[in-house]
């Protein structure tokens, strides 16, 4: 029984069984209870990258960051990993002391917290604590009133040296006072810390980290690497410790990750691997053109089933000018439109890609799909059907069709590739470190933008209907329609 049966039962009746069902589903999933101690206030500050420039405190937010600790699970499979992720694991692995930290962005008046809360696995792709789903959906998440809460599930983010940046940035080496605390015994015991997060947040042992609001719904997320260990997660985990209400795996590549490793006995995953279609809650797949593609999704592609449904994106990157440039100032009710900006080609001033990244809309089409899987989480209804796929033929590697422009045919439209201005792809990009990952813009000549549009009336009535036509759809929301539209209205296109 979960959290969303209680929310749709409104009777007293149903409220006390709803109170002891969730009860003894709590100790049915034997998912142990960590200690809470915060919040941390010293030496120093809470890290995580990118920092967030915005003021919370003025947008009438707060952060705030705790230490968890407890003794984790490692698990095991009972029989050998199929490529259809219907694992049969426990969690009869061996044990660990831990203590992890968690940082939680939150609404301080919970007149204002709509009751679910976003769980990011954080991504230790860079060798450290980063939190690009955060920056994808923050306008989302302060205007519908979410809460949000980042973990430092994996041993890289907490204690690891190295990293491919060059850089040693993990949170022990970057402030060796505030995190002396913590201590992790590795990525085997990642899966129950992540699951312990989400049972502290529900029945705190120590200081609420949600402070006065409680949770009725917990959304699990991740991005890139974290994506790779949430479809472990899910497929392995979740059947027994059913403490996550849906999720989000959002740009995974093929495979996903090892159950077990080093130094525990390795459990790896075969190289294919679908989410199980058989999960028990609404579970969302986002993919952008670089993940079908260059990270070999193309292979582990699944047909909508059951709780599971698949979004491919036409015109986007793995992370791109929103995610890496614009996303962590971003203060507006919608998202900023990065249709118009200047080509971004250094990032974070740490490494150059040769080509403008991509400025494509993935952040709008993934505001579109937390909205819709949170709607689905807390309703039980899914809308609509199916839908579409990129167009692609088969190949070593696959290739995604193209229409005259250099824009994907197929998948999820937006104005971006309906009304362009630009060839947006999630692939062709060089440069040192991880441009690989951040695709390519290449804008028209003035001739083809005259072409195609003779008035900047004309253009902004395109942008206009093609926006209206993917919100109606279901791949936009209204605040974001809205700064489409003035950015269009504000661009110099067809002038």
């Amino acid at each position: 029984m979960s959290a969303r049966w209680h929310d749709r039962c409104r009777s007293l009746v149903c409220t006390a069984l709803g109170g002891l069902l969730l009860a003894a589903s709590a100790a049915s999933a034997e998912v142990p209870a960590p200690t809470i101690s915060g919040p941390i206030s010293s030496p120093g500050s809470a890290f995580i990258t990118p920092p967030s420039t915005l003021d919370l405190s003025g947008l009438g937010w707060v952060e705030e960051e705790y230490f968890l600790s407890g003794t984790a699970r490692a698990f095991t499979a009972r029989e050998p990993l199929a490529t259809d992720g219907r694992w049969v694991a426990a969690a009869d692995g061996p044990t660990a002391p831990y203590t992890t930290r968690i940082l939680v962005r939150r609404p301080v008046d919970k007149r204002k917290f709509n009751g679910t809360v976003v769980v990011e696995w954080l991504n230790v792709s860079g060798g450290l604590d980063a939190a690009p789903d955060w920056t994808f959906v923050q306008t989302l998440l302060r205007r519908d009133g979410y809460a949000w809460v980042g973990v430092s599930a994996q041993f890289q983010g907490v204690a690891g040296t190295g990293g491919p940046l060059g850089l040693s940035l993990a949170l022990k080496t970057v402030n060796p006072q505030r995190y002396a605390p913590l201590s992790h015994p590795g990525d085997s015991f990642s899966y129950d810390i992540y699951s312990q997060v989400a049972a502290a947040l529900r029945s705190p042992s120590g200081p609420p980290p949600l402070g006065p609001l409680r949770p009725r719904r917990i959304i699990a997320v991740g991005e890139s690497q974290s994506a790779f260990r949430l479809t472990t997660y899910v497929n392995a985990v979740h059947p027994t410790a059913r403490i996550y209400d849906g999720f989000l795996i959002h740009s995974r590549g093929g495979g996903s990750a090892a159950l077990s490793q080093a130094p525990q006995a390795a459990i790896a995953a075969p190289a294919s691997v679908h989410v199980r279609d058989d999960v028990d809650v609404p579970t969302m797949i986002f993919q952008t053109e670089t993940d079908l593609v260059s990270l070999g999704y193309f292979a582990d592609r699944q047909p909508d089933a059951g709780k599971v449904r698949l979004w491919e994106v036409a015109g986007t990157a793995h992370d791109d000018t929103y995610g890496l440039a614009v996303g962590p100032g971003d203060a507006g009710r919608g998202a900023a439109d990065t249709t118009y900006d200047p080509p971004v080609t250094s990032i974070f001033g740490i490494f150059t890609c040769n080509s403008p990244i991509n400025a494509g809309p993935q952040h709008y089409v993934l505001n579109a799909a937390l909205w819709r899987l949170a709607r689905w989480v807390r309703t039980g209804k899914v809308r609509g059907a199916s839908a579409p796929r990129l167009t692609v033929t088969p190949g070593t590697p696959p290739v995604i069709e193209r229409d005259a422009l250099g824009n994907a045919l197929g998948g999820i439209r937006t104005p971006q590739v309906d009304v362009p201005i630009a060839a947006l792809s999630g692939l062709g990009q060089t440069g040192n470190a991880f441009c690989g990952l951040f695709g390519t813009t290449v804008p028209f000549d003035a001739a083809t933008l005259a072409s195609l549009y003779p008035s900047h009336t004309q253009y902004v009535k395109a942008v206009v209907r093609a926006a209206r036509k993917a919100m109606k759809a279901g791949y936009l929301l209204k605040a974001d329609v809205v700064e489409i539209k003035k950015a269009a209205k504000a661009s110099s296109i067809g002038r």
